[in-house]
């Protein structure tokens, strides 16, 4: 397969919107690239005794709406490209959820599974304290990603503490609630996911009860969304896939199945009772990215649908849940099959929304019940489709166009006024 730059694909994407906002040329090239972007090389003790040299990055794509805000990855292979598309897109999402911030991310090159508790917690606050300078409550606000948890965000909130020598939870987000996490955060990005394909089949006028589901991706996000999908949606579920491969039911899986099989297999597995196997990572995911579905989810990584692919989609609706999983070759090709895309950013923008909910609870040292950050949430999603939609509708354009468009224009209002350009 074509090996795909993502930070490539987001400036490509960003091209497109920009001929159709017709945008002006100093600022188009200004948000071509980031505004700032930082690499440290950072010593760590392991617990053997030895010293190792760990890489990290973080990029600050632009502030003009606020200061920047986006998750850190742990991951062997995170490199500066990745989290350059990454904080771009950040940057769009926070701007079409009508988020007072900018977008960055950061990550650090290491293997999670092969380092102890001890090693990470070490990582964690070796990382803070080569970007401390860099980051703050009203500068740049890291959460967790890829392989980091609530539990490393309590290691580096604490770690940036020390070393401003104030009590500093609002410079984190996704926290243990116990230290400043926000009530609700663990399900956000599915709950936002689940709010938009709601408001999907209501202009489609598709039923949900009922729906053929396909989720890529079985993570954090993609078990939530099969578990949202069934209470609030009355949606079926009939496959899944994750790095074991990928299962199938016309009859639908059960969530509380999977759960139960995932107790005693440590993931699903391909002798789960009633459901079809469909191969292992590779040919597994290749087949549930082609079923024959009302909406298929692509929740996992980057640039699984491409041009040698996307023809075979035969899903009436794409919800991106993944950042970036529609390369611009294949997004041509599902908007000309006529598939409703609900594009990355404004789909699965509900983490970073409940995180600004996080930060704004940790400024005030007051905090909102379930409910209402559910019901804040909703509203929020709820608004920032309807803007993407109709702007789609307005424009005659692809629905990823029309989020940009809508995200790009409130950026460059910003930087205008601001006196940048």
């Amino acid at each position: 397969m074509k090996e795909v730059n993502p930070f490539e694909t987001a400036q490509r994407q960003l091209d497109k919107a920009a001929e159709a906002l017709d945008l002006e040329e100093s600022i188009h090239q200004a948000l071509r690239e980031p505004m700032r972007t930082f690499i440290v090389n950072f010593q760590v003790r392991m617990d053997d005794g030895s010293s190792r040299t760990f890489k990290g990055y973080r990029v600050q794509y632009n502030d003009a709406l606020g200061p920047t805000k986006g998750g850190l990855r742990f991951h062997p292979d995170e490199t500066l490209d990745t989290v350059k598309a990454l904080a771009a897109w950040m940057t769009w999402k926070t701007a079409v959820a009508d988020i007072p911030y900018g977008g960055g991310k950061g990550g650090v090159v290491c293997s999670p599974n092969q380092l102890s508790e001890r090693e990470m917690e070490r990582i964690s606050r070796s990382y803070i304290c080569a970007i401390s300078d860099y980051i703050g409550p009203d500068k740049d606000i890291p959460a967790p990603d890829v392989y980091t948890t609530s539990q490393t965000m309590a290691w580096m909130m604490d770690e940036f503490s020390k070393i401003k020598g104030v009590n500093a939870p609002d410079v984190i987000t996704g926290k243990p609630v116990e230290i400043g996490g926000s009530m609700g955060r663990g399900d956000a990005t599915a709950r936002g996911v689940i709010y938009t394909i709601r408001e999907a089949a209501n202009k489609l006028n598709m039923s949900l009860d009922k729906a053929s589901i396909a989720v890529q991706g079985y993570g954090n996000v993609g078990s939530h969304i099969h578990r949202l999908m069934e209470e609030q949606l009355g949606a079926k579920v009939v496959a899944i896939g994750d790095e074991g491969g990928a299962i199938y039911s016309e009859e639908g899986i059960r969530y509380s199945k999977v759960m139960d099989n995932m107790k005693d297999h440590g993931v699903f597995s391909k002798d789960m009772d009633g459901v079809e196997y469909l191969g292992g990572v590779d040919e597994g995911n290749k087949k549930l990215l082609e079923l024959d579905v009302d909406i298929l989810i692509p929740a996992a990584i980057e640039n699984v649908l491409t041009e040698e692919n996307a023809d075979e989609v035969k899903a009436d609706v794409i919800a991106e849940a993944a950042n970036g999983p529609t390369t611009p070759e294949a997004d041509d090709i599902l908007n000309e099959k006529g598939i409703y895309i609900i594009p990355d950013f404004l789909c699965n923008a509900g983490g970073v929304t409940v995180s600004y909910f996080e930060w704004v609870q940790n400024r005030n040292r007051y905090y909102w019940s379930q409910a209402e950050v559910y019901e804040r949430l909703d509203k929020k999603m709820t608004k920032a489709f309807a803007d993407v939609h109709n702007r789609a509708r307005e424009e005659d354009v692809d629905n990823r166009t029309a989020a940009y468009m809508v995200s790009i224009e409130k950026i460059a209002q910003a930087m205008k006024l601001r006196g940048w350009v």
